[in-house]
């Protein structure tokens, strides 16, 4: 949205693979800017792979010049989609990033790294992934939560894009990590060393 309010984009659609309740959050979308959505609705418990066809589905017929999906989702925690979309569309890639400058068919990406900061330079079309640093949180007003009722929603279904659900992957098995120890008090450095030396195995 602030790429579209400073000129940079002419347009936002915003796209959600899930269930039929996914369309509230894409009427949030509708009423805080965006243009247009699109709901690729299914039951199905979507895995990352699956997620990333059905987007590369939906920018072949879009043609998009900047794909910005979230960093990783809250279910699986997986932060696989948006470099496996990038892969199947041979694009550019920027990940976690916190701040995005468009310019001459380029982007300068900035994302965390271990050291620090670090900026980047990718060509567009391209996809980004998204640090939260990089959200301004903003609130529809009722009257643009009126408006997004009439703004268009198109709904697909996975097979519109030729791509199988199918989970791939099972869980085995999830457990809790085991539970740590007491610590203990020692009287003296010498046998802090001691301990971390001949128990811990630190030193």
């Amino acid at each position: 949205m602030r790429l579209k309010e400073a000129g940079k984009a002419s347009e936002v659609v915003v796209v959600s693979v899930g269930p039929a309740k996914a369309e509230e959050t894409l009427r949030t979308a509708l009423a805080m800017g965006a243009d247009r959505a699109i709901l690729v609705e299914t039951d199905d418990q979507v895995e990352p792979l699956a997620v990333a066809k059905i987007i590369k589905g939906v920018a072949e017929a879009e043609q998009p010049g900047l794909i910005i999906v979230g960093k990783q989702a809250i279910d699986d925690d997986s932060n696989q989609t948006g470099q496996m979309l990038s892969a199947l569309l041979g694009w550019a890639q920027g990940t976690f990033a916190s701040t995005i400058e468009i310019a001459d068919g380029k982007a300068a990406v900035t994302r965390e790294v271990d050291g620090g900061l670090q900026t980047i330079e990718i060509k567009l079309p391209a996809v980004v992934t998204t640090d939260l640093r990089l959200n301004e949180p903003r609130y529809a007003s009722l009257p643009n939560i009126m408006k997004a009722k009439k703004k268009p929603l198109d709904k697909k279904t996975p097979a519109d894009f030729g791509v199988d659900t199918t989970a791939r992957l099972k869980v085995l098995k999830t457990e809790e990590p085991s539970g740590r120890k007491a610590g203990i008090k020692v009287k003296s450095v010498a046998e802090l060393v001691d301990k971390l030396k001949n128990e811990a195995g630190v030193l």
